[in-house]
């Protein structure tokens, strides 16, 4: 049996999966992923997240959580956090030691995430892409049964034409692409209210004209957002409400063009 052909042997019970990804880094995809997932499981939904960016693992620190899983029976258990299960190479390795993989061991790594994990009932899976069309994304995305692909880029025309190719890489394996978050869009100003803008606005037009792509959310800056204050406690949308609603509303966005009903 083929690498490809275990990972979807392993992952049939779990009912929808939706892939992240971005072209680069630097843009707030995993930021988006750990927070939409949230926003998931707030609606009833059995949540997971795999962090398959190996090479810059996030999603630990995003929930706060940094013990590793534990094994019962040969299967490592994803640690949970506020209703959303996740597993990471970060859970594994030690903190800023250098991941220096090449493809096979990348593919390897993906498939331990299926077959050698317990996701128990997990109903929908995000799964946080590394930047760029390589190994990582390619493995998953021939795979796995995906429900769609998610773009995240910044508004300026660079990083939207390298989401583009994101994009693309979903489209050319017959997965549909939900569309566009812009992430950093503006920031609201505390005491007036004004929307500034920080980036240039033309990548949105860029995405839209040229790649065919809509965008379905535009997420500000949140002052603080993501931050550790407390070890174990991540300022996310389980406590800022501002980002919180955005992110609800971006959640019904996503799971009506999916399909996912609770």
């Amino acid at each position: 049996m083929s690498v490809i052909d275990e990972i979807k042997e392993a992952a049939k019970g779990i009912k929808s999966i939706i892939a992240v990804g971005s072209g680069k880094g630097g843009v707030g995809k995993s930021t988006v992923t750990a927070n939409l997932a949230l926003a998931m499981a707030k609606r009833g939904i059995k949540t997971a997240v795999l962090d398959a960016d190996v090479y810059g693992p996030t999603i630990p620190s995003f929930f706060g959580i940094y013990s590793k899983p534990e094994a019962v029976k040969d299967k490592m258990i994803p640690p949970e956090k506020d209703g959303v299960k996740i597993m990471s190479l970060g859970l594994l390795v030690r903190d800023y030691s250098a991941v220096i993989w090449r493809g096979p061991l990348i593919m390897a790594m993906i498939k331990q995430f299926f077959t050698d994990v317990d996701w128990g009932d997990t109903e929908l899976m995000f799964i946080d892409l590394p930047p760029g069309t390589g190994d990582a994304p390619l493995t998953i995305a021939q795979a796995l049964p995906l429900k769609g692909g998610l773009i995240v880029t910044t508004p300026q025309a660079a990083a939207a034409k390298t989401a583009a190719r994101a994009a693309d890489l979903f489209r050319q394996l017959k997965v549909p692409v939900i569309g566009a978050v812009i992430n950093m869009s503006y920031f609201s100003c505390a005491h007036c209210g004004k929307e500034n803008r920080v980036f240039s606005e033309g990548g949105e037009r860029l995405l839209k004209e040229k790649a065919g792509i809509e965008a379905i959310a535009r997420l500000p800056f949140y002052e603080g957002f993501m931050e550790e204050e407390v070890p174990g406690e991540v300022r996310n949308i389980e406590n800022y409400k501002a980002a919180a609603a955005d992110f609800d509303m971006l959640a019904g966005v996503v799971a009506e063009k999916c399909g996912i009903a609770k």
